[in-house]
């Protein structure tokens, strides 16, 4: 007869001794915000920890790369409390965020309350999620990381205001939120992302790649007849990551299996590297193929551009040390 393990919970305090020094920054690395987008269904990429927000710090400020609106995220070990509730709502006011995420050990019945609460009455753009930490482990197995969603924004409420908006849309935004729906449906169904943002009436429609400042671009442009994939890089990071980049381009266009457009924009600070296809869009018989042809796109750029922007790192020149002034 099998034996089955006993499955216990683990004090978080076991893994991360400090909220602020130990855990935060872990949660900041990008395969454990990932496993967060996952929790959640936001893709989140990390700006920076502790930012300061007048006299305070919000421990983690992120964007949801679907809207590129700010997120804050919250830490707390122990029962949550009104001072950190407080935090997060002058944190979210300050920063104009979209999200709020906020993350302890143990939630109070007035506090989830509150967050449900929050949800039901706040408008459509503002989202606020109660998550729970947890450790687990089966007999004395390594620990499991496990983050319990226990409030999240009122699907039924979103519906509605989101069924409202749909009704006023032009014929294009229609089409275009159409066509972004299908194709995200498609992303998910292949396993190519685990999490991908909420479809919107625009032409653009964006996909993480495990680095904050770098992301998949996907268009539909309804004007021009063409979609695409494009690697798009902030300003930021673009005037070096797109050199590095260009070192490796012929054995990124092999893995790939086509020639890019690399900066079709010279002019441009934010830099994309592109690959497109013509398409009409007005056709919604040939949408299937259209979204076949982006989702293999997206998944091919992901295994050739993800590890890439992971691993490239700025050029720090070396200090240059003036002899004369060395005594």
């Amino acid at each position: 007869m099998t034996k089955f393990g006993e499955i216990e919970k683990v004090d978080v305090r076991s893994a991360w001794a400090h909220e602020q020094h130990e855990f935060t920054p872990w949660l900041a690395e990008d395969e454990n915000i990932a496993r967060l987008s996952e929790a959640i269904g936001v893709d989140l990429e990390v700006e920076g920890i502790e930012v300061a927000v007048g006299p305070y710090s919000a421990d983690i400020l992120a964007k949801d790369i679907g809207s590129q609106r700010y997120v804050i995220i919250e830490n707390q070990f122990g029962r949550t409390n009104h001072d950190h509730l407080g935090k997060l709502i002058t944190y979210a006011s300050f920063l104009d965020a979209g999200t709020v995420i906020w993350i302890a050990e143990q939630f109070t019945e007035e506090h989830q309350k509150a967050i449900d609460w929050i949800n039901d009455h706040t408008i459509e753009d503002v989202t606020f999620y109660a998550v729970a930490i947890e450790l687990w482990r089966i007999d004395n197995s390594r620990p499991a990381v496990r983050f319990s969603v226990l409030s999240r924004p009122n699907e039924l409420v979103k519906q509605a205001a989101a069924t409202k908006a749909i009704a006023e849309l032009s014929d294009v935004r229609r089409l275009q939120l159409d066509f972004w729906t299908a194709f995200r449906d498609k992303l998910l169904e292949r396993g190519v992302v685990k999490t991908a943002q909420t479809p919107r009436p625009q032409y653009w429609f964006e996909v993480a790649i495990g680095r904050s400042g770098v992301h998949l671009s996907t268009i539909a442009n309804t004007y021009e007849g063409r979609i695409g994939v494009r690697l798009y890089m902030s300003h930021k990071l673009a005037d070096w990551l797109l050199p590095a980049l260009e070192q490796e381009r012929e054995q990124i266009e092999a893995e790939i299996g086509e020639c890019l457009l690399w900066n079709p924009n010279p002019d441009k600070r934010d830099k994309i590297v592109a690959l497109h296809h013509q398409a009409n869009l007005a056709d919604r018989a040939s949408w299937p193929a259209y979204i076949e042809w982006m989702v293999d796109r997206v998944e091919r750029f992901r295994k050739a551009f993800s590890p890439r922007v992971k691993r490239i790192q700025p050029h720090v020149p070396p200090t240059i040390v003036n002899l004369s002034e060395v005594r």
